[in-house]
């Protein structure tokens, strides 16, 4: 008997630095009632959902602070959760967190079909600077806004309504970094859950990287990290022109065989739906990424050790 989730990604058009909340709610519950028309149990949501994606701005201190959440939930996101709660659906979102002690993080949360939060997730690997690039328009400021992640990366099991998979979360650059996913594939995990906000330029200014090529590498990673984890993988982003600021789409399915099950075509709001063979993970855990027969976890000293490259004499 297989275990099939009925998954989401609930991609997102761009979000203007002056869109009003409601209005963004309304959309993102627009598309979480599309989801759950279609049969989806689980929506999956972009990076920093509720606000656009503010880290390009340098910003004063009340327009900072206003993007950030306080609380999760809040009076300001309820309705998300309680229309969720109403279909019997759950989601992941991302959201700028700050917490009672004054800590600011790029934080996610999975939340199950009957509004209980499942876990919780802060980015680790935080792209940009903490100063403003001198002459640039937009900035990568990430650095400047939010501290280091400091969960690590902690697997859970999702409610026996979803057939009870062992879940992982990342938010955006961390899709990129292989140690992420290895971390939770050590854990089991069967579903990756992970939202972005990737420009569609070089934010550093150089002209090496358009969108075609960025939105192929945000793929890539996707296919490539799920077929060595053995493990499903949802990466959904926030897209298209806000306020200047190009970025790129590209939301995806992935299954546990690096196969690309569904993908967004436009660069709005896109809702795409795939079942989940939870035990088509079972394939890869066994024969060629079987973990326990195969790791040489004492070769691989140099990866946690080290951070930059050391060249060979």
């Amino acid at each position: 008997m297989t275990r099939v989730l009925r998954l989401a990604a609930a991609q997102m058009g761009p979000t203007s630095r002056t869109e009003p909340r409601a209005v963004t709610l309304d959309r993102m519950i627009r598309l979480l009632e599309a989801a759950a028309a279609d049969g989806a149990q689980l929506v999956v949501f972009p990076e920093l959902a509720f606000t656009t994606f503010f880290p390009r701005w340098l910003l004063d201190d009340a327009e900072l602070l206003a993007s950030f959440e306080t609380a999760m939930p809040n009076p300001g996101v309820q309705p998300l959760f309680d229309r969720a709660r109403a279909l019997g659906v759950g989601f992941y979102v991302g959201y700028a967190e700050l917490t009672p002690a004054g800590q600011r993080f790029n934080s996610s949360i999975t939340v199950g079909p009957d509004g209980a939060i499942l876990g919780k997730y802060r980015k680790v690997h935080l792209p940009g600077s903490v100063e403003p690039r001198p002459g640039d328009r937009f900035q990568q400021l990430e650095k400047r806004y939010f501290e280091y992640g400091d969960l690590g990366f902690p697997a859970f099991r999702g409610p026996q309504a979803w057939q009870s998979p062992i879940l992982g979360m990342l938010v955006c650059n961390d899709r990129r970094w292989p140690e992420a996913w290895r971390a939770y594939g050590l854990q089991g995990v069967e579903l990756m859950l992970m939202g972005y906000n990737s420009a569609a330029y070089d934010p550093n200014g150089g002209n090496t990287e358009d969108a075609a090529l960025r939105t192929f590498h945000s793929t890539l990673v996707a296919q490539a990290n799920a077929y060595m984890n053995a493990t499903w993988a949802v990466s959904v982003a926030k897209a298209g022109d806000e306020d200047g600021s190009a970025l790129i789409g590209g939301s995806c399915i992935v299954d546990p065989n690096g196969v690309l099950v569904a993908q967004a075509k436009t660069l709005e709001d896109e809702v795409l739906v795939a079942d989940c063979d939870l035990d088509a993970c079972r394939q890869g855990k066994e024969k060629m990424f079987n973990f326990a027969a195969h790791r040489r976890p004492e070769h691989y000293r140099r990866l946690v050790d080290q951070v930059g490259a050391v060249l060979p004499a």
